[in-house]
Order: structure tokens, then sequence, then C-alpha cells
């Protein structure tokens, strides 16, 4: 009876124990975003990559040989582009400071014709202040998202670096990582935390790198798109559409503002601002009606509030990763939620 009560207690000790190392490793995480973004991604791109590795081993390729085969590929297809782009990006950023008053101007001209076009119809006459306060609210904004554009370009360059180091070790000592990770879990919890942390990695895994796939695919379409009409900034556009098509519902019009904005300050009411809002409905379009149902609604099953409040704490925490990496963790704290639920009520559904 005492050794089944010295057991017991030691059980509790290192559920208490392990739980405490997530706990750590979480707070670090979020203490140290400096270190903790490019680990991020590290572990997304070593989610997305590794299973092919084992592919790559039954052609008779060592691990290392394997590993730099995979290096290759991935510099390739998203270090060079990086580093040919982002010099342009700052550029074109650089330019549109220069021309926010031209068009804070338009809009306030605008305004006033939609205000005197109100009055006179319907005799209501429109606040003034709507407009300055329109007005502040998008320059601050934008000042900020310029303000913060090069420091975000800066990271970017940096994590070319810290990326392909952090991914490098995960994909030669991940099983080995793994398995000393797991020593720890308690032998009451060892099965269901194997099937949970299972399943979240596929489900991250697969979430972002389909993520990825549907923001590369909208952005490359405006982008070229901008290209073909001549209009300025057609990086700088494609990148904000890129961006924002990772966050759900809003991510498609909040892209597409700016560029209908300075359609109108540069070019007016004209077959030119025509064609850009055309390709922007164009690319959502096979974005929400063709891509979105074929490579991202499958993979996680929650009700829009939730996904809404998941892309909020995420973005508060860590930005744009936050809000792509925050709907997969929902998806995975709902299926904690789920198994302990069918734990805790297994006895009344037998």
């Amino acid at each position: 009876m005492h050794r089944k009560g010295n057991s017991s207690n030691k059980e509790w000790i290192r559920i208490i124990f392990f739980f405490s190392i997530l706990l750590i490793i979480g707070g670090a995480l979020l203490i140290l975003p400096r270190a903790a973004i490019p680990l991020m991604i590290a572990y997304v791109t070593f989610l997305i990559v590794n299973p092919a590795m084992p592919t790559l081993a039954k052609l008779g390729l060592s691990k290392l040989v394997s590993i730099f085969f995979l290096f290759l590929a991935l510099t390739f297809f998203l270090v060079y582009p990086i580093v040919k782009v982002v010099p342009t990006i700052t550029k074109e950023a650089r330019d549109l400071k220069d021309n926010i008053p031209k068009i804070e101007r338009y809009l306030e001209t605008q305004y006033s014709v939609t205000r005197g076009f109100v009055k006179e119809k319907v005799g209501y006459e429109i606040p003034n202040k709507y407009v300055s306060q329109g007005i502040e609210v998008a320059r601050e904004g934008t000042g900020n998202f310029l303000l913060n554009l090069p420091r975000f370009l800066a990271s970017i360059i940096e994590w070319v670096f810290l990326v392909p180091l952090f991914l490098f070790f995960m994909l030669k000592d991940a099983t080995s990582f793994k398995r000393s990770f797991l020593r720890l879990a308690p032998n009451s919890i060892f099965e269901r935390f194997y099937y949970l942390s299972h399943k979240f990695n596929s489900q991250l895994g697969d979430y972002i790198f389909a993520k990825f796939v549907e923001a590369s695919i909208v952005g490359i379409i405006i982008t070229s798109g901008l290209l073909i009409l001549d209009i300025k900034f057609s990086l700088l556009l494609g990148l904000v559409a890129g961006l924002t098509n990772v966050i759900p519902y809003v991510g498609p019009v909040l892209g597409t503002i700016p560029a209908i904005v300075l359609g109108f300050a540069e070019y007016g009411p004209t077959p030119t601002t025509g064609a850009i809002v055309l390709l922007y409905l164009v690319a959502n379009t096979i974005d929400i009606g063709i891509v979105f149902p074929i490579l991202v609604s499958k993979i996680v099953d929650l009700h829009p509030i939730i996904v809404v409040m998941s892309v909020i704490l995420g973005s508060q925490y860590l930005g744009i990763l936050g809000m792509v990496v925050s709907i997969p963790v929902a998806a995975a704290v709902k299926l904690i939620v789920i198994e302990i639920y069918n734990e805790v009520y297994s006895d009344r559904t037998k």
C-alpha cells in the first residue's frame, strides 16, 4: 500500500515537472521573439520538408547529403527571391511615403465632393470631422507600417541566416531530440501526448504549407498583373496582398484597399483604375473559390468566431507569424479539449 502511494506521488511529480518544462519553453518563446520567430519558422519548415527525408534515404542518400539537397532546394525557392526583392520593396516603400500627401489631398477632395452631393440630394450634411479622423488613422497606420517595414525586411535578412542554422540541427537531430523529450513524458499521459503532438505537428505543417502556397498564389497573381499594367509600387502591393491573405475573412479586403486608394489617387476614375479593381477581384475569386477550399478549409475545422479570436491573439503576441500559427494552435487546443472530454465522460458513453 505504501509502495503504491509512493508510486502515485512519483507519477504526479513527473506530470508537474513535465508540464513545468512545457510552460518554461512556451514562456521563453514569448519573451524572446527575436530568437523565437526564426526558431518557429525553422520548426514549421522542418515539418514541411522532413517527410522528404525518408524518400531521399530510399534513394541511397545519407542524412547529411539529404539535408544538403534540401537546403539547396530551399535556397533556390526561398532565399534567392527574398534577397533580390527586398531592396526593390524597400525603395518602393520610401517612394510611397513621399506620395502620402498626394493621397491625402485626393481623399479630402473626394470627401468634400461626396459631402456636397449628399447634402444636395438628401439635405443631410456629413460632418467634416470624419475625413480628418479617417486620414489621421490611415496616416498613423501607414506611417507605422512604413516605419517598421525596413526593420521587418532587415529581420528577414537576419532570418535568412538563423533559420537554416536551426533547420539544419532539427533535420540532423530530430529523432534523438524527440526520443529524449518523450522520455520526460509520464507513463499515464505518454500515449495521449504522443498522439496529440503528432496530430498537432501534422496539422501545423499542412496548414502552414497550404497558407504559404495560397498567399504566394495571390501575391504572384497580383504582382504580375500590376507589373503588366505598369502600376507603381507593384511589388509592395503584391507583398501586402500576400501577407494580408493569411488573415481569414478580412485579409483579402485589407490587401485590396491600399491598391484601390492608390489607383484612384494616381490615375483617377480611369480604365487603369478599373483594371486594378478587376485584377484584385479575379485574384480573390480564384483564392476564395478554388485555392482556399482545396488547400486550407479541410485542414482545420473551427467556428468562425474562434478563428477570428485566435487571429487577434496571435497578432498581438507574434504579429504576422502569430496570425498564421494561431489557427492550427487553436485547432490543437480543440483536439486537447476533445481528448479530455472523451476521457472524462468516457464512462457515460459506454
